[in-house]
């Protein structure tokens, strides 16, 4: 319940971390709520404004989304969104770089930039808290049809944040719905440069290819994605604002390549059981020789405490293992396809802790560390 007395930080952080927990629950008005009742007590909350903006841009109010978000830019230092010209072009018409022979990032400054780079230049904010704000006001706006403002609050993130690999991409998603043209791929370019290792760069750089018509660009790019994360192709079912973003990119660039007819790669089943099971394994196998080292340790003093221990730690591998949804569907085939050695080894960790805990000895402890030491070894190398 919100106070008349302004929150100290413990408190405004809990209020946010409540209001996330809701969210991802997808229990959006009641996350609102309690955004609400830290805005009460601190109106200029930076983090809660923009956390407000992704919750409606989440339960598709654009209106509420752009004013939260508006709001947080000016708290944060920016300025607030420009008004549109009364006829706004659709997306992608504004461009005359819109072709398949569209390049990869240009050495000098791209002509599809605005003066709304140069208005964000020299004394622009921090880019930690004014960016998130600048992105969720871009999706508002996209989702308000608002072209030319969203065009420019992308080029507005592309000037505080040249160095940012999720400004870089977020920007370019903006740009490729609104204006495209080559500034959009040269922005997701820098963004895959500068974060090779995460999907969503890749993501981005396939939706503004497909927009390009640059297919081929655009599946590599898709494909390399999953290769990243191959859980990337059930993103457009994820709830929540923490992944807002890849959210909004995989259900577009699936909407894209439908209306495109081009066949993108979709995750491989087989790989996505393995996945699952090598993760698993990973869990048994670090659990397990975790618990073997400390039950080695407490038997010179304690033989009967450290039997104790490792039936706890027997029981604990059953906990682990009671998700047979991660690792029942496909075992076998998973096995078949190189995970035979990591399976047993694990298996054998554990029974080799059953066996201390029912006779003693030294020996079964350190056939279970080394078991769990295989199974994680050649669990990881599996990847």
């Amino acid at each position: 319940m919100p106070s008349d007395a302004a929150p100290d930080q413990s408190a405004a952080d809990g209020y946010l971390q409540r209001a996330h927990l809701l969210a991802e629950l997808g229990r959006y008005d009641e996350g609102i709520g309690e955004l609400t009742a830290l805005l009460a007590a601190e109106p200029g909350h930076v983090p809660a404004l923009t956390m407000l903006a992704r919750m409606h841009l989440a339960a598709d109010r654009p209106a509420e989304a752009l004013a939260a978000a508006d709001t947080a830019v000016v708290a944060a230092g920016g300025t607030s969104a420009r008004e549109p010209a009364a006829s706004e072009p659709p997306a992608a018409e504004t461009s005359t770089r819109d072709m398949p022979g569209a390049v990869p990032p240009a050495a000098g400054a791209s002509a599809d930039e605005t003066p709304a780079q140069d208005a964000a230049g020299a004394e622009a904010p921090a880019a930690g808290e004014v960016v998130p704000a600048l992105v969720a006001r871009g999706f508002a706006l996209l989702d308000l049809e608002r072209w030319k403002a969203a065009a420019a609050t992308a080029d507005e993130i592309l000037a505080r944040a040249p160095g940012d690999a999720y400004a870089q991409r977020s920007a370019a998603a903006l740009l490729s719905a609104s204006r495209n043209g080559q500034a959009a791929l040269d922005a997701a370019w820098r963004g895959v440069e500068l974060s090779p290792d995460e999907p969503e760069a890749h993501l981005v750089l396939g939706l503004v290819a497909v927009r390009l018509q640059l297919f081929d660009l655009a599946e590599r790019a898709y494909r390399e994605a999953l290769r990243l994360d191959p859980e990337l192709g059930e993103a457009g079912q994820d709830v929540g604002v923490a992944r807002l973003e890849r959210r909004r990119y995989a259900e577009t660039l699936e909407h894209l390549t439908a209306m495109a007819d081009l066949p993108v790669a979709r995750p491989d089943p087989a790989r996505t059981v393995d996945a699952g099971v090598r993760r698993l394994l990973l869990s048994v196998a670090g659990f397990s020789l975790f618990a073997s080292v400390l039950v080695a340790a407490l038997a010179p003093a304690s033989p009967g405490a450290s039997r104790l221990f490792a039936v706890l730690a027997v029981a604990g591998v059953a906990v682990l293992l009671r998700r047979p949804a991660t690792w029942r569907p496909g075992l076998r085939e998973a096995m078949s396809r190189g995970l035979v050695v990591p399976v047993y080894a694990a298996a054998a960790a554990a029974v080799l802790l059953l066996v201390y805990a029912l006779v003693g000895g030294p020996w079964p402890l350190v056939g279970a560390i080394t078991a769990s030491v295989v199974a994680g070894f050649t669990a990881f190398a599996r990847r």
